[in-house]
């Protein structure tokens, strides 16, 4: 499995607001919500796994993507009435995020069970995932 970097484009300090996703969300209140994700390489697909919880998924999702990037948007509402009381519940979620190189978008699948939505994305061509060392030289004064 190997590890893939995630970046928020629109979002100037995204893994320090990762950190605190909770106490701090009124920070980036143009985002919506954010929706939980785990994302990895599977052979020769990229994977995002998305919790997104009591959704109609025909209705209420929807998977996008780009050149380089994947969009993931949620509506939910639900509203639950008694005879001396009534609740509801809604919420807009969003999240977006970048593709790896070689991604091919036109080779995506979605597939939404449990709750959790998995989104697979064929990579094509070689992926370079190796580290290479670059020696730096200094100026002799």
């Amino acid at each position: 499995m190997g590890i893939t970097l995630r970046r928020d484009p629109r979002t100037a300090i995204p893994d320090f607001l990762d950190w605190f996703e909770e106490p701090f969300l009124t920070l980036r209140p143009y985002l919506g919500q954010p929706i939980r994700i785990e994302d990895y390489t599977e052979g020769e697909h990229y994977v995002v796994r998305a919790e997104i919880a009591g959704i109609d998924p025909d209705k209420d999702l929807e998977v996008s993507v780009g050149a380089d990037y994947l969009s993931i948007h949620a509506e939910r509402s639900s509203q639950v009435e008694s005879k001396h009381r009534s609740e509801f519940r809604y919420g807009s979620f969003s999240r977006t995020l970048p593709l790896p190189s070689g991604a091919d978008t036109d080779d995506v699948t979605a597939e939404y069970a449990n709750g959790i939505l998995t989104v697979k994305v064929a990579i094509k061509g070689e992926r370079k995932g190796t580290v290479k060392s670059i020696p730096v030289t200094a100026e002799k004064k």
